[in-house]
């Protein structure tokens, strides 16, 4: 069996590295989530989820045009 049949080498497409290294940068910082507010309670509100997704916009904006720079 040869060792190499499901790598897949074709390029990479920008998008899809940048993804990659935002949600590694997210997952291992807790980039965008604010504070739970402890002891079991968290404000699961809209408003927060919001946020959040925004952050995560800007995120991968930045982690784009770092993939672009290179």
């Amino acid at each position: 069996m040869d060792p190499l049949s499901g790598i897949n080498l074709a390029p990479r497409r920008d998008e899809d590295i940048a993804l990659d290294m935002m949600k590694f940068i997210a997952s291992t910082t807790g980039y965008g989530k604010a504070a739970s507010s402890g002891a079991g309670f968290q404000s699961g509100t809209a408003k927060g989820a919001e946020e959040y997704a925004t952050h995560l916009l800007e995120l991968f904006g930045r982690c784009l045009s770092a993939v672009r720079k290179k």
